[in-house]
């Protein structure tokens, strides 16, 4: 499901009313631990938190006309989607993230690469992803990103 916003606000007016407070409630978990230097913004028509220019003038790779993203969440047709590039691009961060979740949900994780799915929304593990948030500073994203770039 993909939403024309402009802002995160706009974002979760635009979502089905039985998401927003999810949506809500995970956009004021991330704000509340997010590092120093990541921004909020609307990024590949999500909620997205991205290193801004000021900080890294190079921006993305692929277009770096556009900041380089870190982490992002979706309304999707049957899910919330959470994406975090360090559960990627960290070995050691995954292997937490995947230990750490049945501490808190009895669900079985539904992860991609850098994607976890939550089809039940009432059952987000809001305090797993407070912890996840404060793992990785943009110092730390940036040299892990060139790190990646250089080894292609």
């Amino acid at each position: 499901m993909t939403y024309d916003a402009k802002t995160p606000e706009d974002y979760i007016k635009q979502v089905p009313e039985d998401r927003q407070d999810a949506l809500k409630k995970l956009r004021k978990t991330i704000n509340d631990n997010l590092p120093n230097g990541f921004k909020e913004c609307i990024n590949y028509n999500m909620i997205g938190y991205v290193v801004p220019h000021e900080i890294y003038p190079d921006g993305y790779h692929c277009d770096p006309k556009l900041p380089l993203p870190f982490m992002s969440f979706a309304s999707q047709k049957n899910s919330i989607n959470f994406y975090h590039s360090g559960i990627y691009a960290k070995p050691e961060l995954h292997n937490w993230f995947v230990n750490e979740y049945p501490k808190h949900n009895k669900r079985k994780l539904d992860m991609g690469k850098s994607c976890v799915r939550f089809k039940k929304i009432d059952e987000i593990p809001y305090d797993l992803i407070a912890e996840l948030v404060q793992k990785m500073t943009v110092e730390e994203w940036i040299s892990i990103y060139e790190s990646a770039l250089k080894k292609k």
